[in-house]
This record gives structure tokens, sequence and C-alpha cells, in this order.
């Protein structure tokens, strides 16, 4: 099979990525996809941006838009970075349930951008009312499970599958996968 060459940076020195939080999950799983994605290591900080989103986004418009406006006010933050990253998790319903996602926003320093969804999970029936009721997923899980700051850990998808998946590698994959076209440059 003939793949698509792939992108290799040759700066001697590590390219600067920056999150739109301060969440040390988010910071963690980008850089950790970045390295894996392009086989380097990345320089990664978080600075706190606005999404511009209710502090719980339903429905992957409102989702997408918090995740692309972190990114787009980290870049206003700190624009001498080559990435920006915006991670915004959301809910949404449908004849099955409240489900749970994100939306994983990147741009480089040349204006190009990319995003990616990760995959979906059910919530809790006692999980889903508390949301419902107006509190935010992640307080939702702490009242509900006896946890203390859970989004900043495992999240909902660690707490649900025993740690199988947490929220590290929840979030990793669908930043490799947005960064699809900053490895295909030719393609994209």
């Amino acid at each position: 099979m003939n793949f698509p060459k792939r992108v290799n940076f040759q700066d001697s020195e590590k390219q600067l990525v920056i999150v739109g939080s301060k969440n040390p999950v988010k910071i963690s799983c980008t850089e950790n996809a970045f390295s894996e994605a392009f086989s380097k290591a990345f320089l990664v900080n978080g600075v706190n941006a606005a999404s511009g989103v209710p502090d719980q986004p339903k429905g992957d418009p409102e989702t997408y838009l918090g995740a692309k406006n972190r990114a787009k006010n980290a870049k206003k933050t700190f624009p001498e970075a080559s990435f920006w990253v915006g991670i915004e998790g959301g809910i949404d319903d449908d004849e099955h349930g409240m489900f749970a996602f994100a939306w994983i926003y990147i741009e480089d320093r040349d204006g190009k951008s990319s995003q990616a969804k990760t995959g979906t999970f059910y919530l809790p029936a006692q999980v889903q009312k508390l949301v419902q009721g107006g509190m935010e997923l992640g307080e939702a899980d702490d009242t509900v499970f006896a946890q203390e700051n859970s989004k900043q850990q495992g999240g909902s998808v660690g707490i649900l599958t025993h740690g199988v998946v947490d929220r590290k590698a929840y979030y990793s994959q669908a930043i490799i996968l947005a960064l699809i076209p900053f490895l295909n440059k030719n393609l994209y």
C-alpha cells in the first residue's frame, strides 16, 4: 500500500502549541497527540481562552463554536505559537437519551484550520437529570459519583468505562484526526 509522504518538521527547536484551556487533561492529551502524529516533541502550554458559549454547551453547532472560539482566542493571547487548539465538550439528546462528546478545532500559523469530533457515549439517568436541571456535566459527575474535579481527571468517560478510556485518551484520538490535513498538506 502506498501512503502519502509523512510531514516531518525539521526545526531543531520544539514548535509551540497553545491550548485554549488551562485544564491539565486538555494540555496533556494535546501534547501526546501532536508528538505521536508528527513523531517529534512539541512544547505545549495552556492559556485561559473564552469559549463564548454556555458553560455546558448543547448540540454540535454550539460545542463546535466553543472549540473554535477557544483556539481563536488562544491565538489572540499568544500569537507567536505554531498551532492553537480548542477543545470543547458538549452534550445533546436523541431518542436514546443524553450523550456526551467533544469537538476539537486546530489552527496553524498559516491560517489553515481543521476539526474533528470524538465518539459519543450516553449518560446515566441520574447525571442526565442534573444536567437538564442546569448543572454542568463535570459537576453532575462529581455529585453522582462522589468525585472531586473529575473533569480535570478522567472525566465522564473515565468514570463510566472504569478507567479503560479516560478523558486524555478520548480527546487524543480526535486531536490526531483533526491533524490529518496538517499531516497531509499535499492533499488538503
